[in-house]
């Protein structure tokens, strides 16, 4: 059975010219969790959110979250959950940051725990949330493969990336495990 993939955007969504996007436009079997508020992210929040989503699909899952709402896919991940295949997780953001949203609330502590499905980490070298040093803590405390894309800024839309064909391999792969 092929699995679905459930967009997780961001602090503000993922807007018409982000690579989640345009991928979600252009696959039938994408489908974004949509939060109550995008300019006033709760964790605990976003991460019920999430796992009611979870319970209403019937394929197995992988999860694309970018930015906040990686941090999010970690507080979902730290308790009871509905089981997913596995998780693309790009450019988490450091909660210590002062580029940090301001308006971010519960995200101040990361969990720290393994996850108990695959995951990859892509991580940018001079993503302005996060240095490269706070990517490889994480990868390593969630179990999760870490790649290094090189300059690549926090990997949306001003990165320019559009349909963004490199991080759709990597999600490939974890749909085909």
């Amino acid at each position: 059975m092929k699995p679905s993939v459930l967009i997780l955007p961001g602090y503000q969504g993922s807007g018409e010219t982000h690579w989640q996007t345009h991928w979600e436009k252009a696959n039938p079997d994408f489908f974004r969790v949509e939060q109550r508020d995008w300019e006033e992210p709760i964790a605990s929040e976003w991460a019920e959110q999430l796992e009611q989503t979870l319970q209403k699909c019937e394929k197995p899952v992988v999860l694309v979250a970018h930015s906040i709402a990686c941090l999010v896919l970690a507080h979902w991940a730290s308790k009871a959950h509905t089981p997913i295949k596995g998780a693309l997780i790009v450019a988490p953001p450091n909660p210590e940051e002062a580029v940090f949203p301001k308006s971010a609330q519960g995200f101040a502590q990361t969990p720290m725990m393994r996850f108990n499905f695959p995951s990859i980490v892509l991580a940018s070298s001079d993503d302005p949330y996060a240095t490269m040093a706070y990517s490889r803590r994480l990868s390593d405390a969630w179990g999760s493969k870490l790649i290094d894309l090189g300059k690549r800024g926090h990997i949306n839309t001003q990165s320019d990336l559009g349909a963004w064909e490199e991080g759709y391999a990597y999600l490939q792969s974890l749909l085909h495990m």
